[in-house]
């Protein structure tokens, strides 16, 4: 599409929003920048405004939506809004940032989705791309907007997008070389209502695939296993419990690959720095993506192995008096709070609770027996996850106030031996601007006790 003279809307004022708003005004087009929030709450926007871009803040753009030839809309923003169905009623394109952006992609894009480890997963492929392609891009939900980067992007690059569902809900010709589904459980289902949307929502990061293309799927997974009906990209499968005889997979601690001319060993597990089965199910996506990509098997060993995970995600904090403490604030649904349980080798003491995302805690709830030796509760799903676990037989519950009681509980309470474990299950919002504050606070607090 050609920008220059259109007029285009972008909804969003967080980082998504104004890394699509500055490329489309470069790009000649007239750019108008919406969101919610008054101007006083957004603060100072000079800056944004000298580069051409008007601001429209503190309600929705009614009056101004049939006037646009183009909406952008950030990930935080629902599309089934009345001004978006208005626009869509009268053919105005509505796509999301990372349509946008991957329309000036001149170079192939690797999309990682699911519903937990895209954010470990995307990190150690790009890691393992840049010892291959020293001008890897890593971009979208990890908190790099795609439009941020696309224009220092040439035909020699390489894009690695962590790609949510929100993000696909208005992708149209998207189009990634190499496309990864994770897994799939049930998450944002206040946004997207049902399972099946959810789910389709996630198959649209390989549906422009071809024959040509790449598509990673977990073999244990029952909707990644079933996509491969669907698909007609070439699919590499990983798995973590069952022998595969193309893919690549866990067996007595070993990860091994079967595909093409590889026949071998990459390494064991004692061989990582990451903890738990669902990191090891990470490693063997991002080793099956480097693999498509091209990189030797050496490099993809050798950046594995250094690989220490990222921060907020299962992420070992202090030892004090002999009680571990991990921040796992990433861990912003159940499963993946079920994965960092299962993960410790201590008995936990567990922080969670949070916004309510419209979900239930039955599967996470039922491990804690014999693994959880308290549990402290925060935010609005308190009373809900309270209840779910009684209803499971767990009954060592305490709630709190404020976060920093519910550290000082489990300080207090933790002894030699022990872990802490903030795994919420459930979104910061409410309380912190994003998962990110929601772990830094723990690791300060946590700090303090030193």
């Amino acid at each position: 599409m050609e920008y220059k003279g259109k007029n285009v809307l972008v909804c969003g004022m967080a980082r998504s929003g104004i890394a699509a708003a500055e490329l489309l005004a470069k790009k000649g087009a007239f750019v108008t920048l919406q969101d919610l929030k008054t101007i006083e709450q957004l603060g100072d926007v000079s800056d944004i405004e000298k580069k051409g871009i008007t601001i429209y803040a503190g309600k929705n753009p009614d009056d101004i939506v049939l006037k646009q030839h183009l909406i952008i809309l950030s990930p935080g923003v629902p599309c089934d809004l009345p001004f978006l169905l208005e626009a869509q009623k009268n053919n105005i394109s509505v796509w999301s940032e990372v349509e946008l952006a991957y329309t000036m992609t001149p170079c192939p894009v690797i999309a990682i989705t699911g519903t937990n480890g895209k954010t470990t997963t995307t990190t150690l492929v790009g890691e393992i791309l840049k010892s291959e392609y020293q001008n890897t891009v890593v971009v979208g939900n990890i908190g790099v907007p795609y439009s941020e980067k696309v224009e220092s992007l040439t035909d020699d690059d390489w894009v690695v997008a962590e790609i949510s569902s929100f993000q696909m809900e208005t992708a149209h010709t998207f189009h990634p070389k190499i496309s990864a589904v994770l897994n799939i459980t049930p998450d944002h289902l206040n946004r997207h209502k049902t399972m099946e949307t959810y789910i389709a929502m996630k198959e649209r990061v390989w549906k422009n695939q071809t024959e040509q293309d790449y598509c990673i799927l977990n073999w244990e997974d029952e909707f990644c296993r079933d996509m491969a009906k669907r698909t007609i990209a070439k699919v590499f499968y990983f798995s973590s419990q069952t022998v595969l005889k193309e893919g690549i997979y866990l067996e007595n601690g070993n990860i091994k690959i079967c595909w093409e001319n590889m026949h071998e060993t990459l390494f064991h597990v004692d061989e990582l720095k990451l903890l738990g089965v669902h990191n090891y199910e990470n490693i063997m996506a991002a080793c099956a993506i480097a693999v498509c990509a091209g990189v030797p098997l050496q490099k993809i060993i050798k950046i594995t192995k250094e690989f220490a995970g990222v921060a907020h995600r299962i992420e070992y904090v202090e030892t004090i008096n002999d009680v571990e403490y991990y921040n796992d604030s990433k861990g912003t649904n159940t499963d993946a709070s079920i994965k960092a349980v299962l993960a410790m080798k201590r008995p936990i003491l567990l922080i969670a609770g949070g916004y309510d995302k419209g979900v239930s805690f039955a599967e996470w709830v039922k491990l804690f027996p014999g693994r959880v030796k308290h549990l402290v509760l925060i935010g609005v799903t308190a009373e809900q996850i309270e209840r779910e676990a009684i209803e499971a037989g767990f009954t060592a519950i305490s709630k709190c106030e404020t976060f920093e009681q519910a550290i000082s509980l489990c300080h207090d309470k933790a002894e030699k031996g022990d872990c802490v474990l903030l795994s919420p299950a459930c979104a910061s919002w409410g309380m912190f601007d994003n998962y990110e504050q929601r772990g830094d606070l723990f690791k300060k607090l946590v700090r303090e006790y030193l």
